[in-house]
């Protein structure tokens, strides 16, 4: 493979497969509101936060890790305040105390946190003024979750970054589904072997938590309970784990594309597979090669937030990464994705809470569905509704699907939350 197209992968892994703690959203605002006080030199008097739909919609329902059980932006804002650290990115509220929570609630009792909703059309945007006697901070953070646009203290503009809110992926973003698989093939793996070998810990760590205690709606318990079979034990895994993160588990998660639930999706599957297949590790690393930036392929169509429901498109990868795993060809692994790519893409997300598992759980199994069609010459032909001439076409197909069709689904969704 091009060494360059070789560097850009690395880079675009350990960019994207990240620990984060909890529901990237909210620790997104914890994360604004730390770096906040930070600059501002102390606790404010005042915060003004502004938030897109997107933002409000996964904030809304999930638990805020270390919080106490409590949800909600002054919530995320409010601990952020009391024991964020920033330097911790997103696991910047993973070191809170008691007496953090404490301080926390006190913040709470002052009601000096007023959360606007914004009328940005950038899905993330997170907004916050903080003051404190004479002095302002403002601290804007869009697109991504850690990344800071404008941050200013009083007059003095300490970082400014301009936005194209309707730009299309640079060139250089646009990802080859044949480049993800020779990359798969032939990369290092002492390159990237840390950032897998760090997926796969923590990612099982946390799905074990949800399979042992009643997080949630407890979604994966509920399908082992119900059937034993490796297909449901593989998508009861992914479920457990974000039965726990969305109802305020402390352990880390390893995300791809932004979101832990991705993460969950495109990794454990195949690690649960890989245990009962005995795989060779080297295979199962490979795999999850392909599963990652399958998934990360996708999202940067899609964009960051959308009413499309990103566990459909991480549960495609996962299928494409189960169909590598088990020594499939490079047809079947790419119609295994588009065939579960088609078939579930009609799932909306209505915001990040305990519904997610079972949405990821669906889409797992279309993508196990979609492995089965493959291998027996029954995947679904081009111009079959959103189904393109190439992997990659049906790619851009959804990619703009999410980013321009659903826009109105996403304020339709907002406007039914929102009546609560």
């Amino acid at each position: 493979m091009d060494r360059h197209k070789q560097e850009y992968f690395i880079s675009l892994l350990k960019k994207e497969l990240i620990p984060a703690m909890g529901c990237t959203e909210p620790i997104a605002i914890a994360y604004a509101a730390a770096l906040g006080r930070r600059i501002l030199g102390g606790m404010p008097d005042a915060v003004e936060g502004y938030m897109s739909g997107n933002i409000v919609k996964n904030v809304k329902c999930v638990i805020v890790p270390n919080s106490g059980g409590r949800s909600g932006m002054n919530v995320a804002v409010a601990l952020g305040l009391a024991a964020g650290d920033d330097s911790l990115e997103l696991e910047v509220i993973s070191r809170a105390t008691d007496a953090d929570r404490e301080e926390m609630c006190r913040i709470l009792e002052k009601d000096i946190i007023r959360i606007h909703l914004s009328n940005s059309v950038i899905p993330l945007d997170i907004l916050l003024l903080l003051r404190r006697g004479g002095d302002t901070v403002t601290v804007r953070i869009a697109d991504t979750h850690l990344n800071v646009v404008h941050l200013q203290r009083n007059d003095e503009v300490l970082i400014h970054r301009e936005l194209d809110d309707t730009s299309l992926p640079e060139i250089s973003e646009i990802i080859m589904v044949e480049d993800v698989l020779e990359f798969a093939r032939e990369c290092p793996l002492d390159r990237v072997s840390d950032l897998l070998e760090t997926q796969i810990r923590c990612n099982t760590a946390i799905a074990e938590e949800g399979l042992r205690n009643p997080w949630g709606s407890c979604v994966g318990q509920t399908m082992v309970e119900s059937d034993s079979s490796l297909r449901t034990r593989a998508a009861a895994a992914a479920a457990a784990g974000s039965d726990a993160r969305m109802n305020g588990c402390e352990l880390p998660v390893v995300i791809n594309s932004g979101s832990g639930n991705q993460g969950l999706t495109v990794s454990l599957p195949l690690i649960v597979y890989a245990r009962e297949l005995n795989s060779p590790h080297e295979d199962l690393l490979r795999a999850l090669l392909v599963s990652n930036l399958m998934a990360i392929c996708q999202k940067k169509q899609i964009g960051s937030l959308s009413a499309y429901c990103g566990a459909v498109s991480a549960a495609a990868a996962a299928a494409a990464g189960l169909a590598r795993l088990m020594g499939e060809s490079d047809r079947v692994v790419t119609e295994s994705y588009t065939n579960a790519l088609d078939m579930a893409s009609g799932i909306v997300c209505d915001g990040a809470s305990a519904s997610c598992s079972g949405k990821i759980a669906t889409g797992i199994y279309a993508g196990m569905l979609g492995i089965d069609m493959a291998r027996k010459r029954r995947s679904f032909n081009p111009a079959d509704g959103i189904v393109g001439q190439t992997t990659d076409d049906t790619i851009a197909h959804v990619g703009t699907i999410a980013r321009k069709g659903m826009k109105e689904t996403d304020r339709e969704i907002l406007n039914i939350m929102l009546k609560d």
